[in-house]
Parts: structure tokens; C-alpha cells; sequence
């Protein structure tokens, strides 16, 4: 398997350090003061925002260990990208709101940049995925039989 440089493993910590910072500041505040009652948009993003943070909080103590919270930010900010902001930017229609998310975004760049390839290759493409039934776990945890049988 691929071992990961300490390089890296930093290179990964400040990334998750980035998010939680930058959400530390944009959204902490108002979760924590907030005064009245959120939409059901605004407040699934507040709380899923807070709960990305909380993970990427994590990620400083164990960045390979939560390194899925980052394949997740780059799949959704670059699914949004050409999905929904590409076409508005190629049809000449990006409005004031989707530019500002655009630049927000844009920055999953970093991410891509601080990702080790080669470890998710290996582990989430190369490597065996987990059993998917009961029964070989018992075989697997019993170890070798023994000869005596039980009284």
C-alpha cells in the first residue's frame, strides 16, 4: 500500500485547518447568536456547514482517517460547478449570487491540490471493500477450531 509523506499529511491538516477557520469565522457566529428561527434551506446549510466544520476539526488529529469530508467538498463543489454554474457562465446569465458562490468554490482547487491521489487510489479503488455478510465475520473472528468440543 501507498504510504503517505509527512508533507502531506500536513499539507492535508492545513486544508482542514482552512475550512475550519474560514467556517470559524463566516458561520460559527451566527449559529451560536442567531435570533431568529432559519428557513428550511438556510438552516439545512447553517447545520450541514457546522457539522462539515466538526468533521474537519477532526481531520487535524486524523487527516487520513477523514479524508472521505474532503472527496465529499470536491465532489459537490465541482458537481456545482459544471452542473450549475457552467451552463449560466456559457448561456451569459451568472447572477450576482451565483458569482459569489463561483468564488467560493473555486476554491476546491486547494483541496484536489492537498488530496494524496496516489492513497485514495490504493485504498478506495485498489484495495478490497468490506464483507457484506454476517456469517464470514464469525468464521474470520473465531480463528483456528479447536479440537476439544464444548461439555
Amino acid at each position: 500500500m501507498y504510504e503517505v509523506s509527512s508533507f502531506r499529511l500536513y499539507l492535508l491538516r492545513a486544508m482542514y485547518l482552512l475550512v475550519v477557520v474560514g467556517l470559524g469565522i463566516v458561520l460559527w457566529p451566527d449559529i451560536i447568536h442567531h435570533s431568529k428561527p432559519w428557513g428550511l434551506m438556510g438552516g439545512t446549510v447553517m447545520c450541514m456547514l457546522a457539522a462539515f466544520s466538526i468533521m474537519c476539526a477532526v481531520g487535524l488529529r486524523y487527516p487520513l482517517q477523514m479524508l472521505p469530508v474532503l472527496l465529499w467538498e470536491i465532489v459537490w463543489k465541482t458537481m456545482w460547478l459544471g452542473i450549475v454554474a457552467l451552463p449560466q457562465w456559457l448561456a451569459g446569465h451568472v447572477d450576482p449570487a451565483v458569482q459569489g458562490q463561483v468564488f467560493d468554490c473555486a476554491f476546491v482547487v486547494l483541496v484536489y491540490i492537498a488530496v494524496p491521489w496516489r492513497y485514495v487510489w490504493s485504498h478506495y479503488v485498489l484495495k478490497q471493500g468490506d464483507r457484506w455478510t454476517i456469517g464470514s465475520s464469525r468464521a474470520a473472528s473465531a480463528g483456528p477450531k479447536s479440537s476439544m468440543k464444548p461439555a
